[in-house]
């Protein structure tokens, strides 16, 4: 099971948009002047989704220890 959520894990943050450059580490290369990105349609989805399967990975390790 924790290998099905980790693999799922990896696939939500790796289908997600990233704008980020080398330059946004310092301050730069945003053109929206720092405005938050607000995330619609399928991207929200997959955030959530991701969020959620996160979520459950650390509680099966959590209780995978316990037990």
């Amino acid at each position: 099971m924790q290998l099905a959520l980790g693999f799922l894990v990896v696939v939500g943050v790796l289908l997600q948009q990233s704008d980020a450059s080398i330059g946004s580490v310092f301050g730069g290369g945003n053109d929206a002047g720092g405005i938050a990105h607000t995330r619609r349609g399928a991207e929200k989805i997959i955030f959530n989704g991701t969020v959620v399967v996160s979520i459950l990975f650390v509680f099966s390790v959590i209780f995978g220890l316990l037990a």
